[in-house]
């Protein structure tokens, strides 16, 4: 079973799934283990055998045995393969009898079914991917933005993980020095003075500390935010909706209160991916109970918005005067964007379509002149959407934006560095070296070398079949 729980087959069995999509022009099933070669020899034939050397990684056309339906083979002997294994794939006609007809021939000749995320697990445990490159694959198949996208593929690249080992590296020198110490007392070895030891273990903090204030920016670029799109009836809420996805979502009329209930969408806002809110218009009151109901679910989905457009009518006098007037409070927990709709009847200069309006309570909110009707300013609104949500920051080619659970092993690293500094400061050597093998740990729980079985299982059930 080696590492793995019982939830996890070993990985001494074949196994096999099909790593596309159904439904394709195309479908791909992957054979992966020690008898991957006899499996794939059972159901596939051709002119060419697959065993011999000059066929290795080299597509051949044959058959499958069954059914006779052409199918191609390319065989990978380990560790030159994904997964590390050896490895064959066939590709046979799309659709979902073809690849079914084929996939159950490969289990019926002894391979077994792939369990989620079982051939990057293999990759794991062969050295092919360390585990931030094995969980860059899952991040990149989730993938919901181009942003997103990237973020996986600089993960996945290594990088990441060369940065961390790097710093662990570090931290196990000093380790090795200080046990050293222990070791042998009164011996007059080529010993680091102490402040040498404490300017090493504040290189490795800054380092951490640097990853671990990206871990805000990871989130948002990876999982999105909650926008909602409010404000009172007829103030263009949907007509913004449906400009911002370039496509009609929302039924759009000129009777107040159109939208009765809270239409969601998601969509990518200068790449960041958005859980897309569009909610009934706010007032306060009415006497409609199924507007009343609106209105209700308009406040709970508000509350719960990270990020908050609130849409005002230019040509409404009276939310020229308080366009936050329908709206109960406006939370603090919540980014909030005042749009001001329909700049097209109220024309302005360039400089003065984004400012800053006052509540009476002196909150200062960020405002955009937008026109739903000619897209006048939704650049500039979503210009400062992303600003806003990245909290004026930008996004780098060359950056590298922690994820949840990298960050809760960054932090307790520093936690334990902390602890490290200060008996180091006073030689207490044998509470430094466990405060130190502590982080070690920690940062070696993010590369995979000193992570549990249980989180290995908790990460790679995430994964689809097939991955």
């Amino acid at each position: 079973m080696g590492i793995f729980s019982k939830n996890f087959f070993s990985a001494e069995d074949t196994a096999a799934a099909l790593c596309t999509s159904p439904g394709g022009a195309i479908s791909i099933i992957r054979i992966t283990g020690k008898d991957a070669l006899d499996v794939a020899e059972k159901v596939w034939k051709g002119k060419r055998s697959l065993r011999e050397k000059k066929n290795l990684r080299r597509v051949l056309l044959g058959k499958t045995v069954q059914d006779e339906e052409p199918c191609l083979a390319f065989y990978m002997k380990a560790p030159h393969s994904y997964t590390g294994d050896d490895t064959v794939e066939l590709q046979c006609h799309g659709g979902s009898i073809a690849p079914g007809r084929l996939l159950k021939a490969v289990y019926a000749a002894g391979a077994r079914p792939a369990e989620p995320g079982e051939f990057t697990r293999r990759a794991f445990l062969n050295g092919k991917l360390d585990l931030t490159q094995a969980e860059a694959v899952a991040d990149l198949i989730g993938a919901r933005s181009d942003v997103a996208a990237d973020l996986a593929l600089r993960q996945l690249s290594g990088r990441p993980g060369e940065e961390i080992r790097a710093c662990r590296e570090i931290l196990l020198s000093l380790l090795a020095e200080i046990e050293s110490r222990m070791d042998f007392p009164e011996e007059d070895l080529d010993w680091k003075s102490v402040p040498a030891l404490l300017s090493d273990v504040e290189e490795v903090r800054e380092k951490l500390e640097k990853l671990v204030s990206s871990r805000k920016r990871g989130a948002i670029l990876r999982e999105g935010v909650r926008l909602v799109i409010a404000g009172r009836p007829n103030s263009g809420k949907s007509s913004l909706l449906n400009a911002l996805l370039g496509y009609e979502r929302a039924i759009v009329t000129e009777i107040a209160g159109t939208t009765r209930d809270t239409l969601e969408e998601t969509a990518d806002f200068r790449g960041i991916p958005v859980h897309l809110s569009d909610t009934a218009g706010l007032r306060s009151e009415s006497s409609d109970r199924i507007e009343k109901i609106g209105m209700e679910r308009s406040m709970d989905s508000i509350r719960r918005a990270e990020v908050l457009f609130w849409v005002a009518d230019l040509a409404d006098a009276e939310a020229r005067k308080d366009p936050f007037g329908a709206l109960e409070a406006v939370p603090e927990n919540v980014f909030v964007i005042l749009v001001w709709n329909k700049s097209d009847l109220f024309p302005l200069p360039e400089a003065k379509k984004r400012g800053v309006y006052v509540t009476g309570t002196g909150r200062k909110i960020p405002y955009v002149r937008v026109s739903a009707k000619t897209g006048e300013g939704l650049d500039l609104l979503l210009d400062l959407f992303r600003e806003t949500v990245l909290e004026g920051g930008e996004f780098s080619s060359g950056e590298w934006e922690v994820s949840l659970r990298h960050a809760q092993e960054l932090e307790k690293a520093l936690s334990s560095l902390a602890e490290g500094a200060l008996v180091l400061e006073k030689e207490e050597w044998e509470l430094a070296a466990s405060s130190l093998r502590k982080a070690s740990d920690h940062l070696g729980g993010i590369t995979g070398e000193t992570v549990s079985a249980d989180i290995l299982e908790e990460i790679f059930s995430r994964f689809c079949i097939g991955k």
